[in-house]
């Protein structure tokens, strides 16, 4: 693995070299980068190495860092993806959309009938109502699937499911209940939705299934890391786990076999139970981190999702006057767990969808860090999809970063611009531009399995904010420029994680992780960025390629 590698171009992100043609990889670190003469200066002192010219016709970059990820992009392969738009597995086969809930109905009853045990629990994911006017999917379209066992369709922002009766029954909802995490139709009856993290409890339990204990199995690592690999992907976040020990130790055998092609950054899911716990475990957790794998953060939950209705906004609210969303954490809870971690030094990712919320978290931080102060803390709010430029600018003085989900131009925007925020407030969507004009780092993300593990599409999402009909949300303020989001998926991205000291860019001293491209994404037309092919990654200096497709 110590060789010279020579590409067509190497874009370095590192400004003080921005471009090179040959870089020198030596136990898997970068040695030199550069063009031929450079390399030759430093084998006068190294020694001769073996120059590799596989990649004379690609353009490398560093690796793509995705920032807001879960490992569940990798189980959720083994159950039934009903989205709305194609998506790609981890083997490369297309799974098709389906575009009505009487096609998402069909398709599990026909899955239904042809299993073995038609008792045991039947899972679906990928499902977003908002796609389909006039109606939402309701427990009698499920009750069409089976009544005799457990159907269960998680929405696609992973903040709600649908159930049929059978769960219903057992989870123990009646008309009579004023649960908040039950959403009733317009007759005031339970719909067979279930809202938030602890609406979403009460039903997986009734089917004996754990998915978050499922999603640390090394099979679940495995998909994923081979996701990643399609896509560019040479670090990943896993952005909300509880860490059992058992879990941990499948990670370690796991992801730090040489021949694994991803490095995982896994955040600690702190929104329940006591701080000071969690302060401990992240703590304990710190020597068994490698070079592949890190345990070094918090991540906090504070409300829901915009498209799913459940995200709090500031006054006026909702778009089509819909009722509010929910605090996942209280306003007065969230302080103090803001108040521990950072007391503490750890670093806290906390997701924010609606403005409300933003403004909630920031005053969190601002009074911890009056109480703790620390000078380079990287605090992160995650989404932030409907921050204004007054929050922004707060953002900046505390040091606060965002990660954005810019992929909800695309997915979402044509909703948000109808029926969640309207057309004001969803010109500022995910306002990557504004973010960084005041001075806030900026990364951009998919929040796989919520949407598709694809940084170029996602780059491609906050340079042109076209929505999939085709309207442009807000203006050339809002949005970044190529070179810009490059830097959101890999060094802005390596900022938010801690990590731009090891990857990001491809400088002497830094790990040897690449992305290979067929194209130059700063030659190619903006509106081109998501359609060039990821040839493979190098991590560490290991090279992984990706299958050829058929010709």
């Amino acid at each position: 693995m110590n060789k010279i590698y020579r590409a067509k171009s190497i874009i370095t992100m590192n400004p003080n070299q921005p471009r090179a043609t040959h870089i020198a990889v030596r136990d898997g670190h970068i040695l030199a980068v550069g063009d031929a003469s450079t390399i030759d200066q430093w084998q006068a002192s190294w020694g001769e190495m073996d120059i590799d010219t596989q990649f004379a016709d690609n353009t490398l970059l560093p690796g793509f860092v995705e920032g807001h990820s879960h490992m569940m992009e990798g189980l959720f392969w083994q159950y039934e993806y009903v989205g709305f738009y194609d998506r790609e597995g981890p083997d490369g086969t297309v799974h098709a959309g389906l575009t009505s809930i009487d096609g998402v109905v069909a398709r599990l009853r026909a899955i239904n009938q042809a299993r073995e045990d038609q008792t045991a629990p039947l899972i679906a994911w990928g499902f977003d109502p908002i796609f389909f006017e006039g109606r939402r999917m309701s427990k009698a379209d499920l009750d069409g699937v089976s009544t005799e066992c457990a159907v269960i369709v998680l929405h696609a922002s992973l903040h709600i499911l649908n159930t049929n009766s059978f769960v219903m029954d057992k989870a123990g909802v009646t008309a009579g209940d004023n649960n908040e995490h039950v959403r009733r139709d317009e007759d005031g009856q339970p719909s067979g939705e279930f809202l938030g993290q602890l609406g979403m409890y009460m039903a997986m339990r009734t089917t004996g299934l754990d998915l978050l204990g499922a999603a640390g199995s090394a099979q679940t690592l495995v998909n994923f890391a081979n996701v990643a690999r399609q896509t560019g992907v040479t670090t990943a976040t896993d952005l909300a786990n509880p860490l059992p020990e058992k879990d941990v130790e499948t990670m370690r055998q796991t992801v730090n076999q040489d021949d694994f092609p991803m490095r995982l950054v896994v955040a600690f899911q702190g929104s329940g139970g006591d701080p000071e716990a969690g302060v401990a475990h992240i703590q304990g957790l710190q020597d068994k981190q490698s070079d592949k794998l890190r345990f070094s953060l918090v991540k906090l939950v504070a409300d829901g999702s915009i498209q799913g209705f459940s995200a709090r906004l500031k006054w006026p609210g909702y778009f089509n006057g819909a009722d509010n969303g929910l605090w996942y954490i209280e306003p007065e809870r969230l302080k103090d767990l803001v108040a521990a971690y950072n007391a503490a030094g750890i670093q806290i990712h906390i997701h924010t969808n609606g403005d409300e919320c933003t403004e909630v978290a920031l005053d969190a931080i601002e009074a911890a860090l009056r109480a703790a102060p620390w000078a380079d803390h990287r605090h992160t709010l995650q989404h932030c999809q409907m921050a204004n430029r007054a929050q922004f600018k707060r953002m900046a003085k505390l040091g606060v970063g965002v990660n954005l989900f810019s992929n909800h131009l695309y997915y979402w925007g044509d909703a948000h611009i109808s029926t969640t925020m309207g057309p004001e407030r969803a010109a500022r969507l995910d306002d990557a531009g504004g973010a960084l004009a005041e001075g806030v780092p900026v990364a951009i993300h998919s929040d796989a399995p919520v949407t598709a593990l694809a940084p170029l599409f996602t780059a491609w999402c906050a340079v042109n904010r076209r929505s999939s009909q085709g309207v442009q949300l807000g203006g050339d303020t809002e949005k970044l420029s190529v070179a810009q989001a490059l830097r959101a998926i890999t060094l802005g991205a390596a900022y938010s994680l801690r990590m731009d000291g090891e990857i990001g860019s491809l400088e002497v001293g830094k790990r040897a992780d690449m992305a290979i491209l067929a194209d130059d994404p700063l030659s190619v037309d903006p509106e081109g960025l998501k359609d060039i092919d990821v040839c493979g990654t190098m991590v560490g200096g290991r090279v992984h390629m990706n299958a050829k497709p058929d010709a």
